[in-house]
Order: structure tokens, then sequence, then C-alpha cells
């Protein structure tokens, strides 16, 4: 009974089995190229974030090689920079080198200048004193000349300095040695004056008696005999151990 029923529905259950079977297949391929496109948009998406990525890396290592490349640069710079400030050290070190000798020179230069004008002492006929270097140079220039004979001069340069320096520690040896000059121009009286005053200003100088033997000479010049003989034996006893003294006692024979 039951097959009887189902005798007519198998045509179109063999039917609607055959249709599935047909269609099966198709639903299968088109379940595989789902698949596949989706693989390969996988593949595409993976293949972008990894060229993503390698062009990020590019651009990182590019970014490096930059930096280093700038750093490189720098240090050249750096190192150039050194070299100069080197080279400026040491020309600065030339520079205060120099500075330094011209220093001491200029400082060498000032002391002596200053010495030159810094009072000196000097010791002249035993009497020691101090004087100022162009005083100093006006005496030496005068001894220079009564030395070389020339009595003008000397004789000029002996009253400026007695004129200029009243005071001077020079003074009486610059009387004696103007009586000289003058007695060297034959000047006699005003030889015998500048003696007469030296011997009053310094009767205990060590050139007293040779100024004492002077002044005779004078007056015997002078034709003044008389005044010459007393001079003569004043000098042998006031200065009786002098060596004017000896010359007084032969120049006494002489007048005689």
């Amino acid at each position: 009974m039951a097959t009887r029923l189902l005798r007519p529905l198998m045509p179109a259950v063999l039917a609607a089995c055959g249709l599935w079977l047909a269609v099966s297949p198709a639903r299968a391929g088109l379940f595989d190229d789902d698949e596949a496109r989706r693989a390969i948009l996988d593949l595409r998406a993976k293949i972008s974030q990894n060229e993503q990525l390698i062009k990020q890396q590019a651009d990182q290592i590019q970014s490096l090689q930059n930096g280093l490349l700038d750093l490189g640069n720098q240090n050249e710079q750096l190192r150039t920079d050194l070299a100069k400030l080197r080279g400026q050290d040491e020309q600065m070190l030339r520079d205060m080198a120099d500075l330094q000798r011209t220093m001491r020179d200029l400082q060498a230069g000032l002391n002596d200048r200053m010495r030159k004008l810094e009072p000196q002492p000097v010791t002249v006929d035993g009497k020691t004193f101090t004087v100022d270097p162009e005083e100093k140079a006006a005496f030496e220039d005068a001894m220079n000349s009564l030395r070389g004979g020339d009595f003008d001069r000397a004789t000029t340069s002996l009253n400026s300095l007695l004129k200029r320096y009243p005071s001077t520690g020079y003074g009486d040896s610059a009387r004696y040695w103007l009586g000289n000059a003058q007695y060297g121009q034959r000047d006699y009286k005003g030889s015998l004056a500048t003696f007469k005053a030296f011997l009053a200003a310094a009767p205990d100088h060590p050139r007293a008696a040779e100024a004492m033997l002077a002044i005779a000479n004078c007056q015997a010049e002078l034709k003044d005999t008389k005044a010459a003989k007393r001079t003569l034996e004043d000098l042998i006893k006031r200065y009786p151990q002098s060596e004017a003294a000896h010359a007084a006692k032969e120049r006494l024979v002489a007048l005689k």
C-alpha cells in the first residue's frame, strides 16, 4: 500500500535528486572561487602591508643614512673649527709672547730713562753727594773740555754749572777747576779771584794746598812778587806735609 502510494512520487524525487546532484558541483566551484579570491585579496593585503613596511623601513634607513651623513659633515666641520681654534690659540700665544717681550723691552727702557732722571750718588775729591743726571753730565763735559785743553769751553761750562746749580755738590771742585781753566786762558786776575773764593769756601778741601800754590803762581804772573812769597810761606805753614808745600819751597828759592 505504501509502495503503491510512493510510486507516483518517485519520478519527482529522482528529478529532485538529479537536480541537487547537478547543482552541488557548481556550488562547490563557487565556494572554491570565493575562497581563492579571498586568499588572493588577503595575500594582496599582506603584500601591500609588507610593501608599506618595506617602504617605511627604507625611509627609516634613508633617514638614518642622512643623519649619519649630517653627523659626518658636522664632525668634519667640528674638526675644521677645532683646527681653526688651535691655529687661533697658537697665534694668540705667539702674540702674547710678542706682547710680553715688548712690555719687557718697554719696561727696561722706562727703567733706564727713570734711572737717568733719578739723582745719582757720585764721589769727587773724597766727597760723596747726590746729583741730577744733567748736573753730572754738565760737570763731566766741562772736565772733558779741560782735559782736552779747550780752556774757553771748560770755563764757560763750569761757570754755567755754578750758575744753574748754585748748591751743587760739585761747587768746590767746580771752582777749583774753573780757576785752572782761567789760568790756562791766561786770565790771571779771574783765576786768582776764583781760587780765593775756593779757599774761603773749602779751606779743608783735599786740593786746598794746590789752590794756594796756584794763587801764588797767579800773583807771580801779575808781577806781585811780595804777595806770591807770602802766599807760598802761608802754604808751607798750613800744609807742611803736602806736595804743594815742597813745590812752594822750590818756588820761593826761584823768587828770591
